[in-house]
């Protein structure tokens, strides 16, 4: 990065950045695409926002939430000789949108906050496209990915609105990303020969620790005396709306101020929830998956979970919430067994043959269809059109381009072979989903350290166990049994290389131990493998 550059963002900002966050810099002021996977609190939004400082256009930032936009829109304020900020939301009055397109017009407004159904309108799309757009940041790009734990059907649009902007550099940003999750980034942005910069996943500062219990009034109780006795501001996730209230109320009643939040509640009353928290009125949030992206909030000194997450992406993801400030976190997962039947249903499920038989037939074979219009001509509801949509897309039935929706060149001719293809493809990915919860009961099961587990999960190894996990402290990560993700076999089967097995296909590895290594395939999810077993029987081979 030129001294230039590094002089203005220590005036405008106050910032010196970090030899990771000056690469991606680097990357996309030379017009190159990036891929950034940072930890929590390791400052990604200093990239673009330094960045723009060197661009000439409009830097649109992609975010998922509308609060998550605020605050960024805050940040940027709260330095006074940073260049303006504006957002583009449903939220927005008419005249503050006006004012809003005028600065970008003319150019007053350099950073653009916008949610992704936003750009799925066409006269958004032509009003950036006029401005000029000089670089497309997609926040929480984990949300592209439908291997990732906040897929958001959303963003499907991006890749194909990047090309109608005019192919401007594109910037991918996440705190986890798996390798599988990478992969479907890169490829569901259209992200050419793009830097991707993994910068490691550990937060040395968070504790892990997992609390077994055989009944659920047991786990309850056990969640309710832990958070009371704990000091500081935190967030206990649970996996349903009815459990935010009642874990809130017993909560009030231990002396702790904790309110509930979900995505039922109102938006006005999530927001107030949510700044209640963010201003230190609130001790404890309780908390579904709703609540996470856009919680910059840097003093949360604990994330407690009541219940089993739906994956380690997810769990990684929530407990990345504490210890931003680099004070000591802790993160407490309470876990039962059988919580992870719940997780087992929530995965299961794909869309009604004859909805996927609908929507196949309402697009003609000669011509492209509007997304907009297809849940009207199926006769489905709007939510239940767009899920059959995304299974026909994701099947490959089904093409989204700029034009609409269309049938694949060389996909299936009928409405019965399309509704099938995309039940096998269901089918699979329910396989993954499968996999992904029993990766999570390993994680809450294993006497190995449980950040060396975490690590590999993520394929980002640990040569010895961590000293900070609650096996660690016990004395079980040493064991000789223990297993624990430490790259034994890296030089043989390195992370990240693909492989193929005669039932599983093509995988990717993602971390070896002492006898075992761990492959995801993409039809199959996350499979561990006895290395004797891959020896003898010649399971795998490179490719």
């Amino acid at each position: 990065m030129q001294n230039e550059l590094r002089t203005r963002a220590a005036d405008v900002f106050g910032w010196e950045l970090r030899d990771a966050q000056e690469t991606v810099v680097d990357a996309v002021l030379a017009g190159r695409d990036a891929l950034a996977l940072m930890p929590t609190g390791s400052g990604k939004s200093a990239i673009y926002q330094v960045a723009a400082l060197a661009l000439d256009g409009p830097v649109v930032v992609v975010s998922p939430l509308v609060a998550l936009q605020e605050d960024q829109v805050v940040g940027i304020e709260d330095h006074p000789d940073a260049p303006r900020a504006v957002t583009i939301n449903a939220t927005r009055a008419h005249r503050e949108l006006d004012e809003a397109w005028e600065a970008v017009a003319s150019g007053a407004a350099r950073y653009v906050f916008l949610a992704p159904e936003q750009l799925a309108k066409d006269e958004v799309v032509d009003r950036l496209r006029e401005a000029g757009v000089a670089l497309v940041t997609v926040d929480e790009a984990h949300c592209v990915s439908s291997w990732g734990h906040d897929f958001r059907p959303d963003y499907l649009v991006l890749g194909e609105v990047i090309e109608r902007l005019g192919r401007p550099p594109v910037l991918a940003m996440t705190a986890t990303g798996s390798t599988p999750v990478r992969k479907e980034i890169v490829e569901r942005l259209g992200m050419r020969d793009p830097l991707v910069l993994a910068t490691g996943f550990d937060r040395p500062n968070l504790r892990f620790e997992v609390q077994r219990h055989t009944d659920e009034d047991g786990k309850r109780e056990a969640v309710i005396a832990q958070v009371a006795g704990l000091e500081g501001a935190g967030i206990v996730y649970v996996a349903t709306r009815a459990e935010t209230l009642v874990y809130a109320d017993e909560l009030v009643e231990s002396g702790r101020r904790a309110k509930a939040y979900h995505a039922g509640l109102r938006v006005r009353d999530r927001e107030h929830v949510h700044h209640e928290f963010l201003d230190g009125e609130l001790d404890v949030v309780v908390a579904t998956s709703a609540f996470g992206m856009g919680i910059d909030k840097p003093d949360v000194r604990f994330v407690v979970h009541a219940d089993v997450p739906e994956s380690v992406d997810a769990y990684y993801q929530e407990v990345g919430r504490a210890g931003r400030d680099g004070d000591v976190g802790l993160a407490t997962l309470h876990y039962r067994s059988e919580d992870l039947g719940l997780r087992r249903f929530f995965a299961s499920g794909s869309p009604r043959p004859a909805s996927l038989r609908a929507v196949f037939d309402a697009v003609p074979a000669d011509r492209a269809v509007p997304r907009s219009e297809v849940a009207e001509r199926a006769g489905l509801a709007a939510r239940t059109a767009g899920r059959v949509v995304n299974a026909l897309v994701d099947s490959g039935a089904l093409v989204d381009d700029r034009d609409g929706l269309r049938r694949a060149p060389h996909g299936p001719d009928d409405a019965e072979a399309a509704a099938e293809l995309a039940k096998r493809h269901a089918r699979e990915r329910e396989r993954v989903e499968e996999s992904r919860i029993e990766m999570m009961r390993r994680f809450a099961e294993t006497n190995g350290c449980r950040r060396q587990f975490l690590l590999g999960y993520f394929g980002d190894e640990l040569p010895e166990p961590c000293g900070n996990c609650d096996t660690c402290s016990a004395g079980t990560a040493t064991d000789a049994d223990a297993h624990g993700a430490d790259g034994s076999h890296d030089a043989e089967w390195p992370p990240d290389a693909p492989v193929e097995h005669p039932e599983w296909g093509r995988g990717t590895v993602m971390s070896t131990e002492d006898d075992r290594l761990t492959v995801f395939f993409e039809s199959a999810g996350y499979r561990t493998l006895a290395l004797q077993d891959v020896t003898e029987r010649h399971l795998l081979e490179r490719v």
